[in-house]
Order: C-alpha cells, then sequence, then structure tokens
C-alpha cells in the first residue's frame, strides 16, 4: 500500500522569528496614505477563519489562487498580475517600503486580483486550506550565505511541509537563487520531502529562465556582479 501523507494544518501557532528588515527609507505621503487606507483593504484576514476556497478571497472571479513568497517591490507579481487577469495572487512581503511600492501600482491599475501580507509568508500557510493554491514562487530569498546564518533561510523542510499541504495536486512550485549554496540547499529540501517532482530533464531547464518567468532587479543585479541565477521548478504529485 502506498503511504498516505498526513496533510492536515497544524494544530495551532507556532513560535516565529523573521530576519531582515522591516523597513528601509521614509515612506512619501502618497505611499503612506496607501499602506494606512489601501493596505487594511487587501489584507488577508488571518484573524478570521480561512475561506474553504482562496478563490472567494477577491471582489472578481478568479480561476485560480497563486502565492508569491517575499514579493520584494512586486516586480513579478504585477507582471504575472498582467499576464493572467483571471488568476488570484496572494503576496506575502514584511519588507513595508516594497509592499507600498506594490500598494502604488495596484492602485494606478486598478487591480482587484491581488490580496496582501505584510509579514512572513509563515504566518499565512498554516491558515490556507489544503490544496488550495495553484502556484507558489519563491525568487531571490535573501540566501544568508554565512554558515551561522544558515538557519535563518527561509526555506526550510518545515516550509515545504507547508507548501506541500497548501499546494493543489499538479500545482507548480518556483524558486530562484543567484547563491548556488542556496539552490542546491532549497533543492535539497524539496525533493527529499517527496510530494515533489523536479521538473528539469536537462541543465537548460535550471539555466534558463522560462519565457513565463519574468526577470527582476535582483536578477538583473546578480548579473551585473558576475552571478548566475539558477532556477527550479517542482511539480505537486
Amino acid at each position: 500500500m502506498t503511504e498516505k501523507r498526513d496533510v492536515s494544518p497544524p494544530a495551532g501557532p507556532s513560535p516565529l522569528r523573521s530576519y531582515g528588515r522591516r523597513k528601509g527609507k521614509r515612506l512619501s505621503p502618497r505611499k503612506d496614505r496607501l499602506v494606512a487606507e489601501l493596505l487594511p483593504a487587501l489584507r488577508l484576514g488571518l484573524g478570521d477563519a480561512a475561506p474553504e476556497d482562496p478563490c472567494t478571497l477577491f471582489s472578481v472571479p478568479v480561476r485560480e489562487v497563486w502565492l508569491e513568497i517575499g514579493f520584494g517591490s512586486g516586480e513579478h507579481l504585477l507582471w504575472q498580475t498582467a499576464q493572467n487577469p483571471d488568476i488570484g495572487f496572494i503576496g506575502c512581503e514584511p519588507f513595508i517600503n516594497g509592499v507600498a511600492s506594490l500598494l502604488g501600482a495596484i492602485e494606478d491599475r486598478g487591480l482587484k486580483t491581488v490580496r496582501l501580507h505584510d509579514g512572513d509568508a509563515r504566518e499565512v500557510l498554516p491558515w490556507l486550506p489544503n490544496i488550495g493554491i495553484a502556484r507558489a514562487f519563491i525568487l531571490f530569498p535573501d540566501p544568508w550565505p554565512k554558515k551561522r546564518q544558515a538557519k535563518r533561510r527561509l526555506v526550510s523542510p518545515a516550509l515545504v511541509d507547508a507548501l506541500a499541504r497548501v499546494l493543489a495536486r499538479g500545482g507548480e512550485l518556483r524558486f530562484a537563487s543567484d547563491d548556488v549554496d542556496y539552490a542546491g540547499h532549497a533543492l535539497r529540501a524539496v525533493n527529499l520531502n517527496g510530494a515533489f517532482d523536479w521538473l528539469a530533464r536537462k541543465p537548460s531547464d535550471w539555466r534558463l529562465r522560462p519565457e513565463d518567468w519574468p526577470e527582476t532587479r535582483y536578477e538583473r543585479k546578480a548579473l551585473s556582479e558576475g552571478r548566475k541565477p539558477v532556477y527550479l521548478s517542482w511539480r505537486r504529485r
């Protein structure tokens, strides 16, 4: 018999420590307004019961929901919304300056298909229902390259377990990093989980960015400094 995986959500919250900056330079008056007025309207209500169907989180009909963990200033998320107007997006980012930048674009474009969490994605994952997310992105997270910092890395067996629970069967997980050691760390963590199939069949599958995966400022910076990004994709079994 095939062993069944337990995909039940955690019984309760666990201690969570996030690393990295919460805020950078002072926000402009417009961004201050957006954080005060627009963000509360888009913020996920983690204190409420999670919907059985994440599609109902949006005020317009969406076909499925994608999750971006650490969206920076929102470049990738915004590109995906333009290319996929029938998809709902949940974006998580603890750096408030990046959140404010995305809020400006959301207001300018009148987007109705984005919900936000201005904090650690690991606060959102236990709240989401089982198999409710069709695609998840973790793009260029902080690599914390020093050995003593390795425990700070976002990708861990616990995170992969959480993603395995919320991703639908056939759903896709995408990861990118310009740190080869971190890419190897992520590859091992996801592959050892047992719930994902790595989609690479040849070196170009992880060396070249797919056409539906736009370049971000982090990638441009890495390339300008001589670092070659690694692009990894898995399919949820």
